[in-house]
């Protein structure tokens, strides 16, 4: 434990020793800078505080901060860590800013460079001021998540096991109706000689209750019968009644008497009595012989 607190603290230590050197560094050509927008001299000496000294605050606000506010912090940081470099690289390339007597001067010689530069150095301290607040506030105001113990994990282990162990069905099922023992009469002596008087009436046990039954929704019957899906076989289909050749005469002639000759046809008597084409044919020759007797005595007997 010992052993891990000093690595901690060593790496702490190493880490301030290196922002500081870089912050030394960066210190000539923040102030030049700061000198070449027309900042006086105390104003050049604290400029770098404003840029490296926002960044360091930056630093700090991403290793309180946490979910979006780390976020946010991590941009302040990238951002102004950019424009230091910007900053730094424009007095690497103009050596006439190096000149201690300088008070103002371009930093580029193309005109939009040149503003977009002086734009982003004269618009670093403000920036400082509104996000250096905006990070102290989010510090100041932090609070970090509780660690939960031993016992909150157990109770909620336990929890979980209780809801896992709980039946699926909403409702639980009835309880079995309770039975009530049956008692039996007392044995009687009987006596051969005496009458023998009658038991006791036995008492009669309290029904036991009886939950009621649910009615539930059930489909009705359909009514319509079902379509045979397959051939009958032969030994399960009704025997057709079959009519004999002077059944179907007689039917013929009934259904034809009020018919003319031009009517009686094959189709016309299969239609009208129901049979073969063969029966109908046998029947309208039948028909038509019967006719022309008729109508040859009818007409022997006029003469």
């Amino acid at each position: 434990m010992n052993l891990h607190r000093k690595g901690r603290a060593a790496l702490v230590l190493a880490l301030v020793a290196v922002v500081a050197m870089a912050f030394r560094v960066s210190w000539n050509a923040l102030r030049d800078i700061a000198n070449a927008v027309g900042a006086d001299n105390t104003a050049a000496t604290l400029y770098p505080f404003v840029v490296d000294g926002l960044m360091a605050l930056a630093l700090v606000a991403t290793l309180v901060l946490a979910g979006k506010d780390r976020t946010f912090a991590l941009r302040v940081l990238g951002t102004y860590t950019l424009a230091s470099l910007v900053l730094n690289y424009v007095h690497g390339l103009v050596p006439k800013l190096h000149d201690a007597q300088l008070d103002w001067s371009r930093l580029a010689d193309w005109d939009p460079a040149n503003w977009a530069l002086v734009l982003l150095a004269t618009s670093l301290p403000v920036g400082s001021i509104y996000f250096g607040s905006d990070l102290v506030a989010k510090v100041l105001h932090h609070r970090p998540a509780p660690i939960p113990g031993p016992d909150a994990n157990a109770e909620e282990s336990t929890e979980t096991l209780m809801i896992r162990s709980t039946a699926d069905l909403p409702v639980s099922t009835p309880a079995p109706a309770p039975v009530l023992p049956v008692r039996m009469p007392d044995p009687v002596t009987v006596d051969f000689l005496k009458s023998t008087p009658l038991a006791k009436p036995l008492p009669t046990p309290a029904p036991a209750p009886v939950a009621a039954i649910e009615r539930r929704p059930v489909a009705a019957e359909s009514i319509r019968p079902r379509r045979a899906t397959g051939r009958v076989p032969e030994v399960a289909r009704s025997p057709k009644p079959r009519r004999t050749a002077a059944q179907l005469l007689d039917e013929a002639r009934t259904a034809t008497a009020d018919w003319s000759d031009d009517r009686i046809t094959a189709e016309g008597i299969r239609k009208k009595v129901r049979t073969s084409p063969a029966n109908a044919r046998m029947l309208r020759d039948t028909l038509l012989a019967e006719r022309a007797e008729g109508g040859s005595s009818s007409a022997s007997v006029l003469s």
